[in-house]
């Protein structure tokens, strides 16, 4: 298992392009023989790459999804706190500031 640091957003890992390129065939006829090792070799290579990226790429998407669910509880929070204060305040004035509040909200998509 790789372990992935949580402070890491970003390893940049060596361009696959060489690899992607070197799988083309020789124009040599000796080395063709070697070409299917050379060519198990380099997809190997490849593949080893690109699970290490797809490892990173899933670790931090855990880690903003995570990020995402605290954020949505705060906003969430913050919403019912302001709707109490708005609430306490139409109570006092009689005003209609909370009707405006619920539709803006709704507007967003927040409930």
């Amino acid at each position: 298992m790789i372990t992935v640091s949580p402070f890491v957003l970003f390893v940049p890992l060596p361009s696959t392009h060489n690899s992607i390129v070197s799988l083309s065939p020789s124009p040599s006829p000796s080395s063709q023989h070697s070409f299917p090792k050379e060519r198990k070799k380099a997809m190997e290579r490849l593949n080893s790459k690109l699970f290490v990226e797809n490892c990173y790429i899933m670790k931090e998407n855990e880690r903003l999804r995570k990020k995402a669910e605290l954020l949505k509880q705060e906003n969430q929070q913050l919403l019912f706190q302001l709707k109490q204060k708005l609430s306490k305040t139409k109570n006092h004035d009689g005003s209609n500031s909370n009707d405006n509040l619920c539709s803006s909200s709704s507007a967003s998509g927040q409930s």
